[in-house]
C-alpha cells in the first residue's frame, strides 16, 4: 500500500516533468534538456557493491530476472585539489600517483593482508585479533601515512567519518575486502553496479515478483494510517475507510511520524550536465568521494554521476548528485566545494527536507 502514485516512495526515480514539479513547482523544464520521458532521476542516488549484501539479496530472491544491471565506470577520490582513481589491490597500489614509492610498498603489504584475511583461518590473522585490535592499531602496524589512511578508510571502506579508527578493525578489514571482491567480480573500473533506468526499478521489480506469489500492490492510497491494538502492536493499515488486517507492518518513516526521531539532515544538489565529471577519464558513470579532512568537514561528501549509458538521461546528458550530511543550516554553502569539481550546465534547486531514522535513507535536495 503506497500513499504516492508511483513506486518507491522517497527512493523513487522521477522523469524530468515530475522532477521540476517537485522542486520548481509550476515551472517547466528548458527544452534543451530533451525529452522528459528519457530521464530517470533518483531521489536517493546510490551505487551498489557488486559483491555486497543487497546484490546477494536480489540474486537470492530471483528479482534479478526483472532487472538489468551495468557496471559503473570509475571510482575516484578527491585529494589536495585533484581527482585520482582509487587503488583497491596490491597491483593498483603500485601504479597509483596518490602515494610515493616507499608508501606504495607499505600499502601493498596492507592490501595483501586484507586479501588473504579469512576469519576461519587463524594463519591469515598474523597474530592479530581483529575483534580486539582497533583499525588505528592495525594501520600503524603497516606504517601507513595519513593521506593513505584517508583514502582507504573513506574510499574503500566507505566510512562517513573517522570514528571507525577507534573501533575493532574487523569491520574495517571486511569492508575493504568486499570492495576488492566487488572490483574483481565484473573486471570493471569500479566495484559498483547500477540498474538500467535508475534505482526506481528496484521497488517495481519487487512488486512484479510479489504479484507472481499472489501479492497485491496498491498505489495512490491517501492517508494511510497504521492501526494498533491495546498493547501497541500493529494490526493493520486503514485508508479511505477500509482496513487491511496484518500481523506486521513494514513502512518508511513518513507513515509513522510519532514513532521516529529526527537525527539529522542531508543536503543534496542535482545537476544535469552535457559533459562527464572532469578528470574521471570521461567516465559515463562514476563516484568521487571527497573525504572530510580534504574539505575541513566532520563527514564526507559524495559526488555520484550517471548518464545515458544507464538509460537515466537522453543521449549526451549526464546527471550528477552531490550529497553530504548537513552540518549547518546553510547547505548551499556546504556544497560549494564541489563547484570546483563539476562545471554545472544546468541545475535544479529545491529545499532541505528533514531526515528521519537513518542517514543512509535520506531524501533531501538543496539549493545551489
Amino acid at each position: 500500500m503506497d500513499q504516492n502514485d508511483y513506486y518507491g516512495g522517497a527512493s523513487t526515480s522521477l522523469n524530468l516533468t515530475q522532477l521540476w514539479k517537485r522542486f520548481r513547482g509550476d515551472d517547466t523544464p528548458p527544452e534543451n534538456l530533451g525529452s522528459s520521458r528519457e530521464y530517470n532521476v533518483d531521489m536517493i542516488p546510490k551505487f551498489m557493491m557488486a559483491n555486497g549484501a543487497l546484490v546477494r539479496v536480489l540474486i537470492h530472491t530471483d528479482v534479478t530476472k526483472y532487472l538489468n544491471f551495468k557496471a559503473v565506470d570509475g571510482s575516484f577520490v578527491y585529494n589536495k585539489g585533484k581527482i585520482y582513481k582509487v587503488p583497491a589491490t596490491d597491483v593498483e597500489a603500485l601504479k597509483s600517483p596518490l602515494m610515493g614509492l616507499f608508501e606504495k610498498r607499505r600499502a601493498r603489504k596492507f592490501f595483501i593482508y586484507v586479501q588473504d584475511y579469512e576469519e576461519s583461518d587463524p594463519k591469515s590473522h598474523e597474530g592479530l585479533d581483529l575483534n580486539q585490535v582497533t583499525a588505528r592499531q592495525l594501520i600503524s602496524k603497516y606504517g601507513l601515512e595519513d593521506d593513505t589512511v584517508d583514502f582507504i578508510g573513506h574510499s574503500l571502506a566507505l566510512h562517513l567519518d573517522d570514528s571507525y579508527l577507534d573501533k575493532p578493525a574487523k569491520d574495517f578489514v571486511e569492508r575493504v575486502k568486499i570492495y576488492a571482491e566487488s572490483l574483481a567480480r565484473f573486471q570493471g573500473g569500479s566495484p559498483y553496479i547500477y540498474p538500467l533506468y535508475g534505482l526506481g526499478e528496484l521497488p517495481q521489480a519487487f512488486a512484479r515478483l510479489s504479484a507472481v506469489y499472489g501479492g497485491t500492490y496498491m498505489l495512490n492510497k491517501p492517508e494511510c494510517k497504521v492501526e494498533f491494538d491495546d498493547d501497541g502492536k500493529a494490526i493493520g493499515v486503514t485508508s479511505e475507510g477500509e482496513t487491511a488486517k496484518c500481523k506486521k507492518v513494514v513502512c518508511d518513516p513518513s507513515y509513522l511520524p510519532d514513532k521516529v526521531q529526527n537525527v539529522g539532515k542531508v543536503a543534496r544538489a542535482i545537476c544535469i550536465m552535457s559533459h562527464p565529471i572532469p578528470d574521471t577519464n570521461d567516465s559515463h558513470s562514476a563516484q568521487v568521494i571527497l573525504p572530510q579532512k580534504q574539505l575541513g568537514r566532520k563527514s564526507d561528501m559524495y559526488l555520484f554521476c550517471c548518464s545515458y549509458a544507464h538509460n537515466v538521461a537522453p543521449k549526451g546528458k549526464y546527471i550528477a548528485f552531490v550529497t553530504t550530511e548537513a552540518e549547518t543550516d546553510q547547505p548551499e554553502v556546504e556544497l560549494k566545494p564541489v563547484k570546483d569539481v563539476v562545471a554545472m550546465y544546468s541545475k535544479i534547486t529545491g529545499k532541505v527536507l528533514d531526515l528521519s531514522v537513518d542517514l543512509s535513507a535520506a531524501s533531501a535536495a538543496t539549493e545551489e
